[in-house]
């Protein structure tokens, strides 16, 4: 039988965890009770003898001792505080207990643990409410609003005016989804301004319209508020659209013009439902935390006073335990209203009354493992193990690695294999993370905004790898075969191009097979990095970005491997074409340019949306690391003094930049305030020289670099290859390693802010306005 506290563990909320009750400290205090009781129940004079008969009459008769103490042995006092709001217990102790220090500390304790678990779920519980009532206002203003696209489309005018229909409001902050221009006739010109006319007299005022502006004559110098469409501009086209808009605005249409009132168009509608029904599904998910939230704390309240109740031989748990029932925590019934008032909403306006299709949208379910996962797993480490001996073996017979050997499959066909070895590698990476965030109970799915349905799993991203690898090694093995049986090497080096358009081809898949929905994330990710600033920056899109700047060496292999085989250099065997040309040579800069340039804009979009200056010096890093990186390359080609020097000092300042920004920014350590020396307050793992190790391991692969510019082992151009891979791999491993506590410092953070839902933005704004 599992304990309960490895049960509350496992379930309670990661984020909540510091405002659930503190079980291990209430137990921890009862031991500390059984402790001092325990020589009051202990004859001394007998300790010396064996057991005898009478065992068994004492243990009954102390159970009947136990048993019997029906008497009121503690009150539980409840008092408002001076604001009214705050409801405290305060537990008072019977004579019976009242000399025991022991005692009292641990009603002391649970008396604070059960005001703050109730003073937690009244403030998440307000919170979710005043939600729900913002969410049933957005959501009747989308319904008017689309009744009156209904109407217009017919001619007719509105049926249904509600006094809670806005129109869009022009402003110059404003956001817009696709801006479209409608041409309308007088007739529904003048149908509008009824229907308007018809929502000001109870109340709703809108901007540009023929009443309001009477009454702005009327009653100058007073605001009116109106409705405005905010749709963030989340993609290229949304924030053009905005530009756009604007422009058309200010140099075509008149603000000053009467009746000019704009209504939203279709897709405006579209984007503003979407938001709303996300709105909903993450409100019906906070409102099942706090539900689980308050049925642990009530389960954890009951075993610590049974708990209680069997040390003290007294029935105190029955009077505290009506308190807690009786408390705002567990008598407040306003979340499963709320919840099936949700369900209701959303099954009516979102699943076309299909409450199957709604709960799908509310209660996604979770895969379960499978076995065959894990099976398969295994089994294709073996045939990759198995197939990775025969291809050394082969490669120790072919003599393709040593020096006097043709460098034609060093040149060639090498980059290739290379390229899917690193993506494997960080394939294997990635599932280690997954699998470590989840034994530490780090939300990886809610910090990246995954579907947890269809999120990857440590098993999966293994499978992932462990196939992938399998099928590259045997190819490896394959064409070293029909080299070896005197195949014309335009066939023979034709097979690592056929693996790649094989995996390109199972990537854009349309297909709902081989885990669609995360191949489909990933290359919307890609496309948001490459977009970069149009496209708004997610966690998960800078987060992959920082994947992409340890993996310039892959992308110097794709571009290698692209030259050979568009250039048809496979057939005719000629692998100098591609580095004797200038353009080669050019795109070397770029590619190691472009991540940190993604990664670069990435931080000035987030500044330009946030205005944290913090952003602007995160940006600085990658602009230094960019300097260096054309620094190495210019003192290859160039080896002299002058750039030995420009290298030596641009890598030792991008350096020293990187490492305090992992340190402090990314990781969140090297706080000399801290509890823990020179680390955080806050510590997942309970071994503090992990972190120690951590710190000199990621200081040791950053200063790898060392090794590209100095050269201490003077090689030849075959080892010095096998280097090359070596330190990228190397980069690789550093950046999974870097990866945990980046996640661990941001699910940290959340937890610091109690933060287990994600807010949605909604579209329908209150302004403003001065008529």
């Amino acid at each position: 039988m599992v304990k309960f506290s490895k049960e509350l563990e496992a379930q309670l909320i990661p984020e909540w965890k510091d405002a659930f009750v503190n079980y291990w400290q209430l137990k921890k205090q009862i031991k500390k009770i059984k402790v001092t009781r325990s020589p009051k129940h202990s004859d001394g004079a007998d300790a010396n003898f064996g057991r005898s008969i009478f065992d068994t009459i004492r243990f009954l008769a102390g159970k009947y001792y136990c048993n019997s103490g029906n008497t009121e042995i503690i009150k539980v006092r409840s008092k408002t505080m001076e604001d009214g709001d705050a409801e405290v217990y305060e537990t008072e102790l019977a004579q019976l207990f009242s000399e025991e220090d022991e005692v009292r500390v641990f009603f002391e304790r649970l008396d604070e643990e059960l005001n703050k678990v109730n003073q937690f779920y009244k403030t998440r519980e307000s919170e979710f409410l005043e939600r729900g009532e913002i969410l049933n206002k957005q959501l009747h203003i989308l319904m008017e609003l689309k009744q009156i696209l209904v109407d217009r489309r017919r001619k007719n005018p509105p049926s249904r005016p509600n006094p809670e229909v806005f129109p869009h409001s022009p402003y110059r902050d404003s956001d817009f989804c696709e801006s479209q221009e409608s041409d309308d006739t007088n007739s529904e010109i003048s149908q509008t301004d009824e229907v308007i006319a018809t929502l000001e007299r109870n109340g709703v005022n809108f901007i540009n319209s023929v009443a309001t502006k009477t009454k702005t004559k009327a009653k100058k110098g007073k605001p009116n508020m109106a409705m405005r469409v905010d749709i963030p501009t989340t993609t290229p086209t949304r924030a053009i659209s905005a530009v756009t808009s604007m422009l058309w605005e200010d140099l075509v249409n008149n603000p000053k013009k009467e009746g000019s009132a704009e209504f939203i168009n279709k897709r405006k509608i579209q984007c503003a439902e979407k938001m709303i029904r996300g709105a909903f599904v993450e409100l019906y998910r906070g409102l099942g935390l706090l539900k689980t939230y308050s049925s642990l704390n009530m389960v954890a309240f009951t075993k610590i006073l049974k708990k209680f109740d069997k040390v003290s031989c007294q029935q105190a748990s029955a009077n505290y335990l009506k308190v807690v029932k009786r408390s705002h925590f567990i008598s407040s019934d306003k979340v499963v209203r709320l919840m099936d008032e949700v369900e209701s909403i959303f099954t009516k306006h979102f699943a076309h009354n299909d409450r199957k299709k709604a709960m799908k949208f509310l209660r996604p379910h979770q895969q379960k493992d499978s076995h065959m996962v894990t099976f398969f797993v295994g089994l294709f480490t073996g045939c990759f193990v198995s197939l990775f001996s025969v291809y050394a073996i082969l490669a120790h017979l072919s003599g393709i690695f040593s020096p006097s050997t043709e460098p034609a499959y060093m040149e060639t066909v090498y980059p290739v294999f290379s390229m899917f070895a690193l993506l494997s590698l960080h394939l294997f990476m990635h599932g280690c993370n997954l699998f470590m965030w989840k034994s530490t109970r780090i939300n990886y799915n809610f910090i990246f905004e995954f579907q947890p349905s269809t999120a990857l799993k440590y098993r999966d991203a293994f499978l992932i790898c462990t196939t992938f690898m399998t099928a590259v090694v045997g190819a490896m093995v394959i064409h070293l075969l029909l080299r070896a049986a005197s195949f014309s090497p335009g066939q023979v080096d034709a097979i690592p191009g056929i693996l790649l358009l094989i995996f390109i081809a199972m990537l854009i898949c349309p297909f709902d097979i081989l885990y669609r929905p995360a191949r489909f994330c990933f290359i919307r990710i890609l496309r948001n990095i490459v977009c970069s600033p149009f496209y708004r920056v997610l966690m998960v899109d800078f987060f992959m970005a920082d994947q992409l700047t340890s993996q310039i060496p892959l992308m110097r292999y794709l571009e290698n491997t692209a030259c050979y085989f568009l250039a048809g250099n496979f057939r005719t065997h000629r692998h100098e074409t591609c580095h004797s040309g200038k353009l080669y040579r050019e795109l070397n800069y770029v590619i190691s340019f472009l991540p940190y340039y993604w990664r670069a804009m990435q931080c000035a979009r987030r500044w330009f949306d946030e205005s944290d200056v913090n952003h602007l010096a995160n940006m600085g890093k990658y602009v230094s690391a960019m300097v260096a990186a054309g620094a190495r390359i210019t003192y290859a080609r160039q080896p002299n003094h002058l750039w030995f020097v420009i290298v030596l000092v641009t890598s030792v300042v991008a350096t020293v930049y990187q490492l305090y920004w992992d340190f402090v920014k990314d990781w969140g350590l090297l706080n000399p305030k801290s509890k823990n020396l020179w680390l955080r307050d806050d510590l997942i793992l309970k071994n503090k020289r992990i972190y120690y190790m951590s710190i000199g391991l990621n200081v040791v692969l950053r200063v790898a670099w060392v090794e590209t510019v100095f050269h201490f082992n003077h090689v030849r151009d075959i080892q010095s290859k096998l280097i090359d891979f070596l330190l990228a791999s190397l980069e690789v491993i550093r950046r999974g390693h870097w990866n945990f506590y980046r996640l661990e410092n941001e699910h940290l953070n959340n937890v610091g802010k109690f933060r287990a839902v994600k807010t949605v933005p909604l579209p329908f704004r209150e302004t403003d306005s001065d008529g």
